[in-house]
């Protein structure tokens, strides 16, 4: 088999692939075992016909054409294979040649990760927020431990914000009831503003069996766009009493027996929760550096080609939900769809670019990924989908996942093995413990590497993660196990957005 391969642009190549006869023997193969039991022919048992008689029954250019349909591909993957070419989205093949008997030529036009020239990556350094914790934000998380230990009680008088009242609703259009547009005892915290507009003002004032009659916009189901009148009616009327913010208040909602204890346990996870975040943050900088120093040239089209992908899996949401796009626009806060789409391109495209640089950098480094990365990340994704190792790898090798999972775990470990000979200083100039980070580094890598400012810091234990991670060991090393039979043999690509 003779191959060449010509540069079209930063992104694309063209491949000419010569295939003498002798190497078509499988395919011919397959198809003729195919039409064997397809085709039958009088005189023959099933699956018996000569060849040279299946030729004369179906015609000799239809056995061609199956077989040059079954042996592309397979030519098509070894030729990539031998010349590590990172692919990426389905070639255009053409066939430039079939002379039967000699040879099979054909070309095949794809889009290919680009060559990276990168930046300098030593003496790297990035700057985030100091951290801390004021007073106001402690007194705000006693708060919340002290709503926890509200006690609720019946009062004869007209509901006000902070009260709880138990609420029968009736949706109407048209005088007519919609369909689930009833409910009856639902609770409801007044002046929270959590189920609809109009409702805190409509039962405001109103005692017990008061009714009242308010408008609202629906946004889904058949009558979405439209105006429904909403009947209200208070069934009962009960004022939130806050426990005294004492000795045995911080006794009762802790460990602690001092409310001075539980203020000093708080300020210590909230410090923690905001050493995390910076973590998230001198992460997101590291690739704010490292794409405003790279060129990355785009395929032509694959950032429209996602784009137009996540809008259909929307759209399909969407309809489900019984919603279009102007309810969804309008409920996202955004202009109109030209305004979203192109926020989502530039996402998308700033996902892309890192994700190649993320590649070239692990390619220039020969960064692998072992079983132990694997697990980690296995084991990681599975607590934040509440689902078992086990379970969660399975979900990746049927949904064929898998190839991509392992270059964006082979990305995360770049990553993180660059945070780790990266200068990090808060705006203060001290220099940040990076073992503090190291945590936030780990799960980070799980998200899209590109997604900046989508990690929320977790003001819990960390040992808690930690012992929970030790228990799941046993379903993390099966769980690999599944992971790396499944990644045997699979393409390395770009993975992810860049697959296309």
């Amino acid at each position: 088999m003779k191959s060449t391969i010509e540069e079209l642009g930063p992104t694309r190549v063209r491949m000419a692939i010569e295939v003498p006869w002798g190497d078509l023997d499988h395919a011919f193969g397959e198809v003729y075992k195919e039409l064997k039991r397809q085709v039958r022919v009088p005189g023959f048992r099933p699956g018996k016909v000569p060849e040279r008689v299946l030729d004369q029954r179906v015609g000799r250019p239809v056995v061609l054409e199956q077989v040059v349909q079954h042996a592309i591909p397979e030519v098509y993957s070894e030729v990539v294979r031998e010349n590590q070419v990172r692919v990426i989205g389905q070639p255009d093949i053409e066939v430039t040649r079939l002379d039967d008997r000699d040879t099979l030529a054909f070309t095949a036009e794809v889009d290919v990760a680009p060559r990276i020239e990168l930046p300098p990556l030593e003496d790297l350094a990035v700057t985030v927020d100091d951290v801390e914790v004021t007073d106001e934000e402690i007194d705000q998380q006693v708060s919340v431990m002290r709503e926890r230990f509200a006690m609720l009680t019946a009062v004869d008088r007209p509901a006000e914000d902070g009260d709880h009242v138990s609420i029968d609703l009736e949706a109407r259009v048209d005088g007519e009831v919609l369909e689930d547009g009833t409910t009856s005892g639902m609770s409801y915290e007044v002046g929270s503003g959590s189920i609809m507009p109009g409702l805190d003002d409509a039962v405001r004032g109103l005692s017990a069996d008061g009714s009242a009659t308010f408008q609202t916009d629906l946004h889904q189901g058949p009558h979405a766009g439209r105006q429904a009148d909403v009947t209200v009616t208070v069934r009962s009327v009960k004022a939130k009493e806050l426990p005294e913010l004492d000795d045995e208040f911080a006794s009762t909602a802790s460990e602690f027996d001092t409310l001075a204890e539980l203020r000093d346990d708080v300020r210590t996870r909230l410090g923690r929760a905001k050493t995390m975040q910076q973590g998230a943050q001198a992460r997101d900088k590291l690739v704010e550096h490292l794409l405003a120093s790279t060129e990355v040239p785009l395929p032509e089209g694959l950032a429209d080609r996602e784009l137009e992908f996540r809008n259909n899996a929307l759209a399909g949401e969407l309809q489900r939900a019984g919603m279009d796009w102007d309810t969804f626009l309008s409920m996202s806060g955004v202009e109109d769809r030209e305004s979203y789409d192109a926020e989502q391109r530039k996402n998308i495209e700033e996902a892309i670019r890192t994700q190649f640089v993320l590649d070239a950098i692990a390619d220039a480094r020969e960064i692998t990924v072992d079983n132990d990365d694997l697990s980690a990340q296995i084991v990681a994704q599975a607590q934040r989908n509440r689902t078992t190792p086990e379970q969660y790898a399975q979900q990746l090798q049927q949904s064929g996942n898998i190839a991509e999972f392992v270059a964006d775990v082979r990305r995360t470990k770049t990553l993180a093995q660059l945070l780790e000979q990266t200068t990090i200083t808060d705006a203060s100039g001290n220099v940040v413990d990076l073992d503090a980070l190291r945590p936030q580094t780990v799960r980070a890598g799980a998200e899209d590497t590109a997604d900046a400012g989508n990690t929320t810091a977790d003001t819990g234990d960390e040992s808690e993660d930690a012992a929970a991670a030790d228990d799941e060991a046993p379903d993390a090393e099966v769980a690999t196990a599944v992971a790396v039979e499944a990644a045997e043999g699979a393409t390395e690509d770009s993975g992810d957005v860049a697959k296309g």
